[in-house]
């Protein structure tokens, strides 16, 4: 049914912002060219890579060598001290011309008509974030598997989850193919008016490295009058890496950033993490009055309009489960 759809031919332009820090030089490269190959040119405005201070030899005048096919299209930024993923971001977003910022992990693989579904919702609503549905190319094999229809969701550890799409969402002329709303993003892959992440305060910059910062903008995204989908029509593959969650740096991190979170956005619900993680509750976060300011400032809606419009499924308990 996705290879029936037609696209408009005046879609908007996409700047793709790829982040990297001692990524594999194949990976990269491999994320990089299937971009450029399966991306019609007229809708790729640039290609933006951000090296976040990697240490690796073959991430710099090899990889200098080896885009240079691509010269016109690439804009390659080099940091000057470690940032993380978050604060390399913004470095690449705030460089970008395109209408839509697509932000890429860099170590994917793009598939068929794989940006077009994307630009064309956002097209359509300014104010809509969408996801492509998310295949998994095996870390060890590098086999690419298609993953079935599933949303992004949370628990009360704020741990994201891929969660089941109920049968209904499914019903209806575009049967399979039907954007699914989806509570939360994974937040690697994800394609936003770039004006509009602008408008809405693009990601919190007091956030540290990695992790956390997928759950605070969905919920801003839904709580402030924007939309979360993901498009099963369309689809890029991604390498799991299953060992950087336990590098002590992370952890810490994480539970930063988690802390920010809750305290901004979950109102009186962020006692549910509590309960599960009594120690946070110790943790310093730094300094929130500018991000409060700014759920002040987009007049957004409650933690509990978002649990009851948008995400019923998350049980509330008095105590511990």
């Amino acid at each position: 049914m996705c290879h029936k759809k037609q696209y408009p031919s005046n879609l908007p332009t996409a700047s793709i912002v790829i982040c990297f820090h001692n990524e594999e030089f194949n990976a990269l490269f491999r994320t990089v060219s299937s971009v450029m190959t399966l991306t019609p040119q007229r809708i790729l405005e640039e290609i933006i890579l951000v090296d976040d201070m990697s240490e690796f030899d073959d991430l710099k005048e090899k990889l200098d060598y080896h885009l240079e096919i691509f010269r016109g299209k690439i804009k390659l930024i080099r940091n000057k001290k470690r940032e993380g993923l978050i604060r390399a971001r913004l470095i690449g977003a705030s460089r970008a011309s395109g209408d839509v910022l697509v932000f890429l992990d860099s170590h994917c693989e793009v598939n068929k008509v794989w940006l077009e579904p994307l630009l064309n919702a956002i097209a359509k609503d300014p104010r809509m974030v969408v996801c492509p549905l998310i295949d998994v190319i095996d870390y060890v094999t590098l086999e690419y598997q298609p993953s079935p229809v599933v949303r992004g969701a949370f628990n009360w550890y704020l741990q994201f989850k891929w969660d089941h799409v109920f049968s209904y969402e499914m019903d209806g002329p575009e049967g399979p193919t039907r954007p699914i709303r989806s509570p939360a993003m994974a937040g690697g892959i994800f394609a936003i008016n770039r004006h509009y992440f602008n408008e809405i305060g693009q990601y919190d910059k007091g956030m540290n490295l990695w992790g956390g910062e997928n759950l605070e903008l969905s919920l801003r995204i839904w709580m402030c009058g924007g939309q979360l989908f993901i498009l099963p029509c369309s689809r890029v593959g991604h390498i799991d890496k299953q060992h950087i969650a336990n590098h002590t740096g992370i952890v810490k991190a994480l539970a930063y950033n988690n802390l920010r979170l809750a305290h901004v956005w979950l109102d009186d619900y962020k006692e549910q993490v509590f309960l599960r993680r009594p120690n946070l509750k110790y943790l310093a976060y730094g300094d929130i009055s500018e991000r409060v300011e700014l759920r002040k400032q987009l007049g957004c809606k409650s933690f509990q309009w978002y649990l009851d419009t948008v995400f019923p499924e998350l049980e509330t308990s008095k105590r511990v489960s």
